[in-house]
């Protein structure tokens, strides 16, 4: 009986264990195999993702890394290096010229919101607008969110669509969500 309490109690540890794991795993995301810290800010993590280089690069650019060390919080749907291969050829070189600057820093706070929204807040806007939400970005425009299934589509002005692959990156001053697509005003 003793050799039975014994392998329950182990077994419960090593359960308990693996839930801690999967618990710290949620709390502390990777965005392309990079681990995300929430006591760093947005540009503080960015620049560590592998998946992101194309992002930071433009932010860099449109000068809005001060911003984005901010307070915030901001929550910000943060296309991959894949999702800017996915525009036509040349655009992203084009859009960091200097010439271009009024139009990226346009581009890239629509991929802005104000406030700290987690998907779970998104599904229940989504919920509560009958299957539709809709959100203003710091650039002025909407954003307008649905679900399919258990993923989050994003719709843009222009009526293009991305998907929140990596969800709930919590910084200090906001969250990350990792989109597949450009959003364009």
């Amino acid at each position: 009986m003793n050799l039975k309490k014994s392998l329950f109690a182990s077994a419960a540890i090593a359960v308990l264990a693996l839930t801690s794991l999967h618990a710290s795993a949620q709390m502390d995301p990777k965005v392309g195999g990079a681990d995300m810290y929430p006591t760093k800010t947005i540009v503080e993590n960015a620049v560590n993702s592998p998946i992101n280089k194309t992002l930071v690069a433009a932010v860099k650019a449109a000068g809005l890394v001060d911003t984005l060390n901010s307070a915030g919080p901001f929550t910000v749907f943060a296309p991959t290096d894949t999702a800017f291969g996915k525009l036509p050829a040349g655009t992203v070189d084009t859009l960091v010229k200097p010439e271009s600057h009024d139009t990226l820093v346009k581009i890239l706070t629509y991929h802005v919101v104000p406030g700290k929204i987690s998907t779970k807040d998104l599904d229940t806007m989504i919920k509560a607008g009958g299957g539709k939400a809709t959100l203003k970005t710091v650039q002025g425009e909407d954003l307008t969110f649905s679900g399919m299934g258990k993923k989050i589509m994003i719709t843009d002005s222009k009526g293009g669509m991305a998907t929140i692959t990596i969800a709930n990156v919590f910084q200090s001053n906001g969250v990350i969500q990792v989109i597949d697509s450009v959003l364009m005003p």
